[in-house]
Formats: C-alpha cells, sequence, structure tokens
C-alpha cells in the first residue's frame, strides 16, 4: 500500500529543558505550513581498509541531525496582543517575545538566552523526531503574493517510530492578506517607531520587501555537548521603489557616502491583522534598475545593522 507525500504533520513545542522532548501534540502545537522539506544529514565515517582485492570499505554512522525548512503565512493571531500560532518558530530563531496585553506582541534579535524547539515531523505513518531545533527565517512580502516566512531549522535527531499521524487542530492559524496596494502601505524610510505604531519619514511606492535574519546556525558536535547552536547573525533585505530621478540621484549619493535610515513598513488593514517592520538602521547597497511594466524601477540591497545592539528588525504584531 502505497504512502503519500502530501500526508504529512509537523508539530513545534519550546523546550524547557534544551533537546529533551518537549512533546508538541497535534492539538495544541499543529503547524500549518507550505514548501515543506525534511533532510536527515550524516557525518559518515569511511573505514578505508586496506585488503588484497578491490572494494570499498562500509562507512561508521558518526553525527547526524535533521535540517526541515517549510513557509509559514504571516498574519496577525486574530486578536491583537495575543502570540500568533508560529511564535515559537521564531523564538526558535533568537528572537525575544515581548507581549503587551489586548494591543501588540513585538518580535527582535537576542544574543543570550536563546531558545529551541522541538519538532515532530509526520510522514504518512513514520514520526520523525527533532530535538533542540533552532533556525533562521526570510520574511517575504512581496507585490500580489502572499506574505510568508520562510524557516530553515537544523535539529538534533531524536530518532524515528512508525505512528499514525496525529489529529491537527488549526484554528489558530489565520488567513493572510495578500501584499496589494489596498492592504499594504508604502515602503517607509526615515520613520520613527512608538508603541506598535510607525509615524513620520517619506513614503515611496515599491514592490514590497524581503528580510533575511541572516541567523549563522551551527550543528556543534561536541563529546558530551552536541547541540545546534546560533553563532552570529547578518541581517540583510532587498526592495525595488518607484523613484523620481531627483530621489535617485540622492539615494545614489547615500549608497556611496555609506548613509543608514530607517525603515518601516505596515501590512494588513484591521486589529489583529496588522504586521509592522520596523528597523532603525539600514544601508541600501548595490543599487540597480528593475523593470514592471515598462517602468523603471530603482532596486536596493539592504543591510539591517544594530543601533544600540540585538535591535536590527522589529516584527510587531497588532
Amino acid at each position: 500500500m502505497p504512502r503519500y507525500r502530501r500526508n504529512a504533520a509537523i508539530l513545534a513545542k519550546i523546550e524547557t529543558t534544551y533537546a529533551v522532548d518537549a512533546a508538541p501534540t497535534g492539538a495544541q502545537n499543529a503547524l500549518l505550513v507550505s514548501n515543506l522539506e525534511i533532510s536527515h544529514n550524516y557525518n559518515n565515517v569511511d573505514r578505508e581498509l586496506i585488503r588484497p582485492y578491490f572494494g570499498g570499505s562500509e562507512q561508521l554512522a558518526a553525527t547526524r541531525h535533521l535540517e526541515i525548512s517549510f513557509e509559514v503565512e504571516l498574519a496577525g493571531a486574530g486578536t491583537a496582543g495575543n502570540a500568533p500560532a508560529y511564535g515559537p518558530l521564531l523564538r526558535a530563531c533568537a528572537l525575544q517575545e515581548t507581549v503587551t496585553a489586548g494591543n501588540r506582541v513585538e518580535y527582535m534579535p537576542r544574543t543570550a538566552g536563546q531558545e529551541s524547539v522541538t519538532i515532530h515531523y509526520h510522514m504518512d505513518g513514520v514520526r520523525h523526531v527533532a530535538l533542540g531545533c533552532r533556525g533562521s527565517v526570510e520574511i517575504k512580502m512581496s507585490l500580489n503574493e502572499r506574505p510568508v516566512l520562510a524557516f530553515k531549522m537544523l535539529g538534533l535527531d531524536g530518532g524515528a517510530s512508525a505512528q499514525a499521524n496525529p489529529s491537527l487542530t488549526l484554528t489558530a492559524w489565520q488567513r493572510p492578506l495578500a501584499i496589494t496596494d489596498p492592504n499594504t502601505g508604502d515602503l517607509n524610510l526615515g520613520c520613527t517607531y512608538s508603541a506598535g505604531a510607525l509615524s513620520g519619514g517619506t513614503n515611496f511606492p515599491s514592490r514590497g520587501l524581503t528580510i533575511n535574519l541572516g541567523n549563522d546556525v551551527k550543528h556543534i558536535q561536541l563529546l558530551g555537548g552536541e547541540s545546534v547552536e546560533i553563532t552570529g547573525r547578518d541581517t540583510t533585505g532587498a526592495c525595488a521603489l518607484d523613484l523620481t530621478a531627483a530621489q535617485e540621484v540622492s539615494f545614489r549619493a547615500d549608497v556611496n557616502a555609506n548613509a543608514t535610515t530607517t525603515l518601516g513598513f505596515q501590512h494588513g488593514t484591521a486589529a489583529g491583522g496588522i504586521v509592522v517592520l520596523h528597523a532603525p538602521a539600514v544601508q541600501r547597497i548595490n543599487p540597480k534598475y528593475e523593470e514592471q511594466d515598462g517602468i523603471v524601477l530603482a532596486a536596493f540591497d539592504l543591510r539591517l545593522l544594530p543601533s544600540v545592539g540585538s535591535d536590527e528588525l522589529r516584527l510587531v504584531l497588532r
């Protein structure tokens, strides 16, 4: 009897103790994902035996880890001040979750005190366990697309077993709004952020925004100390703007002068479904032209830099 690729389920739960199975359940911890991929990475050791005949030697299975990637839709929790269903994943990407009850939830980078999740990945009757998972995330908010968070997680191999797929409760997951002019604001440069809101600055029509948190995630292989660690972060992004000739010349002067500016972007129209991005020190680099329907756009790569430390990006849901 065949097993089906679409008959998959994935669960994730914050660990109380690192790499100790947090026992996620389908009722409380189910993820609603797309583009799901899993790979088992083995560091095998070749015996390289010398014998009086041709032929290979067996390899010894050594350390191994799992790499799990998927996308989740970026939307609010449905109620302002409630953490979203994908909150544990952001926390496992070294983002600090701060809840202001009844108003907003904010995620900002952290260096110390990194959290981790246990992931259970079911493939039509086989359950794979990934322990101590940490990772990185890319925020994709491009014109005429659905907003998504693209996660790439690494975890220690906790084994596999034959188990029926769990029943999933997915009611906490909210339907997103497409990135369109009615649903999404202009890209704002020079704005300030306070208590969930952007103010000031200059708005520019754009094709949206992508930001890659850029965590450096390593599988650390030590006797008695195997783990997955985030050892660095280099946050980058990209945008394409509709600029006047004078604005383009001014932007290119900023690029040549290594100037930084604040950046803000808001998506969503109603409380419980609003997503705000803010960065306090963004450098525009590598200017180039892009074309859309015969219109020329000025495109830039972005470097999101810390201002006072662990603040290069703020993701706000309200």
